[in-house]
């Protein structure tokens, strides 16, 4: 073999070689992700909207990936159960979570010291869903529009009372901005449970209180609750008879929503990243999922990282201006 042929044998080699080891590197990774069951934490209890839509997609996941995806409920601590259970799990990809828009956007502001860092534990991957809150009165309020409501507060100031079920939720916070915008002053009272909330609004016990369908609809739909007007820059859809907050007479374009992401561990390659974000999102475009959005009046929310990076951002600097105005801390 002469000396050319050698140098030409061992190019064509080490250019297969290349060859070789470019189909294992990060695309192929990506391709054959994931090569074992998935688990996703949750810090929603079993039931719930969020989860139910959860489970939905992960089904789904499971089918296009030919592997199980696997819900975990980790409920309780302010989410910081799952949270911690994430932080402890795979780095691979093959444990994701679901979070809230309160761990994103709202609990840097509430806590001085948080369990999880945003930016060093997190990457965002794709919403699941926006849901809006409505202003919850008893059927038989005397509040027939936002109006009323807002002039009552002012002429009883500090005796009117709203609730919640817990300090620092987005029900409390948008309430205190609510209290904020319109100039009244109310009075929070915290409950341990949704139910007992929305219970106390059908019984007059609480004036009002901000409310998800999936929160408050048990009680809307046997009756004993009306939705007064939806904190949403439009109504939605699953309501089409209920006003927004502005067009019921007060603060136009007054909004208070929640959302959810799924998120996985800070670090993954882009390419298994740029994945499971592409899969979540066919997931969610499937008509047995929107079917679900409808029943809880969910409505889609579709973002790419850079656009939910932003919006994640933006929704920390409207927060944090409500939890300084409210003087509200949990440490």
């Amino acid at each position: 073999m002469t000396h050319t042929s050698k140098r030409q044998l061992f190019t064509a080699l080490a250019l297969g070689t290349l060859g070789a080891l470019a189909l294992c590197g990060p695309s192929a990774h990506a391709q054959d992700f994931p090569t074992k069951p998935v688990r996703i934490l949750t810090p929603f209890p079993v039931g719930s909207g969020p989860e139910g839509v959860l489970r939905l997609v992960a089904d789904k996941l499971s089918r296009t990936w030919g592997k199980p995806v696997v819900v975990e409920n980790k409920p309780g601590g302010n989410g910081f159960i799952a949270i911690d259970t994430f932080k402890r799990g795979a780095t691979d990809g093959h444990d994701l979570i679901q979070l809230d828009s309160v761990h994103l956007s709202a609990y840097p502001h509430l806590f001085k010291k948080l369990p999880y860092d945003i930016k060093a534990d997190f990457e965002p991957l794709a919403p699941l869903f926006k849901t809006y809150f409505f202003v919850t009165v008893a059927t038989d309020s005397k509040y027939k529009k936002v109006s009323d409501l807002i002039a009552d507060a002012k002429a009883h100031p500090g005796k009117l009372n709203y609730g919640s079920w817990s300090v620092g939720n987005p029900v409390h916070l948008g309430s205190a901005l609510f209290e904020s915008v319109t100039g009244t002053d109310m009075q929070h009272v915290i409950y341990k449970e949704t139910s007992m909330l929305y219970s106390s609004v059908a019984t007059g016990e609480l004036a009002f209180a901000l409310g998800s369908n999936a929160t408050a609809g048990a009680m809307y739909r046997a009756g004993k609750v009306q939705y007064l007007a939806v904190a949403a820059p439009k109504r939605v859809s699953a309501f089409p008879n209920v006003p927004t907050i502005g067009e019921s007479g007060g603060p136009a374009g007054f909004e208070v929503s929640g959302w959810t992401t799924i998120a996985a561990p800070r670090g993954l390659p882009k390419a298994i990243t740029d994945k499971i974000q592409r899969d979540i999102e066919k997931a969610l475009a499937e008509p047995d999922v929107r079917e679900k959005f409808a029943s809880f009046a969910y409505e889609p929310f579709t973002l790419n990282r850079e656009q939910l990076n932003a919006y994640i951002q933006a929704e920390s600097t409207r927060f944090g201006g409500i939890i300084k105005k409210a003087q509200v801390s949990l440490d």
